[in-house]
């Protein structure tokens, strides 16, 4: 009998992949829009961080419920659901725009709303990935998501400046929903997701089943623990190149969001790179060594790279080579998560992960917008003796303090990174978890 291609292994998930990918271009281009405007009208690193925080406080705050959900409920009907409610905040966002009553906390409200809602979506599409993906395609269908997340990053701040430039906002919200639209449409018409095996035994209460996440990674102990080492390395994250970077241009150009979307996009570029490598090459022997190895270079590379140069060029370079090994990064801690735990249980247990995980990055984030704008760049604009040791290497005005912040995030993530690195209690999940799963 002759062996399936990979394409017709993987039809459904292509599918799915290409047309949610074209959705979250659309998104990611108001996202641009959005938070050049913001800073327009403020001006502060807080404006535009806050921005952030409402679109992912909620979804920790909900993700506990919304994993017992994804597990137990149709996992397209959540997703069509999710899809719905992002839209019509869209259309909320051009309708307030169109009357000339836009504020800025309609948007923060907005985005609260519509990250309650991506609490749920988030959990039911790991599941549905994982049902409709061989296990052995684990690691190349995460490079393959990577990849599209890459091309989004390259492609929205140019394409979403472009369309400011001719059509304003309303026409960047308008790809927007066009976008949902063909998503929308293929997920409804042409996707099956299988329902997918359930847990043996009788059938725990909602809140008992809310909790099992947690309750399982605290009986494999490897697995909590590089969850809770990521949850420190995205609190820092958030304070240096991954969760200022806008403000930190914005700052330095004058407001200049074509020398924003020059830096963003060539930062894509390297996930792109990053994402081909991964879906072309073998998986490793050692997870865990390329996962730990590549989160300290990416912040050597990235947050100490751009804090120690003074150019959108250079911004540009360093954070493509600091978004390459986060490919690997990424894509083999969600194929570690996969083959560790079974799936009638991935919905809760992912969704533990991710409130254990990004509970830190919304604070990661307020922290940051708050040292930025009443700490380093006071201290930046200043005259005190501090800011004269620093200016030479860091330079002066606007901008200074954000690079100050990267370069000691820089630092302190590298170091965690390459001693966790070193750390031999990790080494217990590069064994082999067993066929359990599917």
């Amino acid at each position: 009998m002759k062996k399936p291609s990979i394409f017709t292994e993987l039809r459904d998930f292509l599918i799915l992949w290409s047309t949610q990918s074209l959705s979250g271009l659309g998104t990611a281009m108001t996202s641009f829009a959005l938070t050049v405007w913001v800073y327009s009208e403020q001006g502060t690193a807080s404006s535009v961080t806050l921005l952030s925080v409402c679109s992912v406080l909620p979804s920790v705050l909900f993700a506990f419920l919304a994993g017992a959900v994804a597990d137990r409920w149709d996992r397209k009907r959540i997703m069509l659901l999710s899809d719905t409610a992002a839209a019509a905040g869209t259309a909320a966002i051009l309708l307030l725009y169109l009357s000339g009553a836009l504020r800025i906390w309609h948007l923060y409200l907005i985005n609260f709303l519509l990250s309650c809602m991506n609490a749920f979506q988030n959990p039911a599409s790991y599941v549905a990935v994982s049902l409709l993906v061989p296990r052995r395609h684990d690691t190349r269908v995460s490079g393959l998501q990577s990849l599209s997340g890459s091309i989004i990053t390259i492609l929205a701040p140019a394409l979403g400046g472009l369309v400011m430039g001719f059509g304003g906002l309303p026409a960047v919200l308008a790809i927007d929903l066009a976008t949902f639209a063909a998503a929308f449409l293929s997920l409804l018409i042409f996707i099956k997701i299988p329902a997918g095996p359930k847990k043996a035994g009788k059938e725990e209460g909602f809140l008992a089943a809310c909790a099992e996440g947690l309750r399982y990674l605290k009986e494999h102990g490897a697995l909590l623990r590089i969850i809770l080492f990521f949850s420190f390395i995205n609190f820092i994250s958030k304070m240096g190149g991954y969760g200022m970077l806008s403000p930190f241009v914005l700052s330095r150009t004058g407001g200049d969001e074509a020398a924003l979307g020059f830096v963003q996009g060539l930062t894509g570029a390297g996930t792109m790179l990053g994402g081909a490598l991964v879906a072309v090459m073998k998986p490793p022997k050692r997870r865990t060594a390329v996962i730990f190895l590549s989160c300290g270079i990416s912040f050597l590379l990235g947050d100490i790279g751009q804090s120690l140069t003074g150019t959108p060029p250079a911004w540009a370079v360093c954070g493509f080579l600091s978004n390459l090994p986060l490919v690997f990064l990424n894509a083999n801690l969600t194929a570690l998560m996969r083959a560790y735990v079974p799936i009638e249980v991935q919905g809760r247990v992912f969704s533990a992960r991710d409130t254990l995980q990004y509970t830190t990055i919304p604070f990661g984030l307020l922290l940051g917008g708050l040292l930025a704008d009443h700490v380093f760049e006071p201290l930046m604009a200043g005259s005190s003796p501090v800011q004269a040791a620093l200016a030479p290497v860091f330079g002066a005005g606007k901008g200074a303090g954000l690079a100050v912040m990267f370069f000691l995030v820089g630092v302190i993530g590298a170091l965690a990174s390459f001693l966790a690195l070193c750390d031999p209690s990790y080494r217990t999940l590069d064994g082999e978890p067993g066929d359990h799963q599917r």
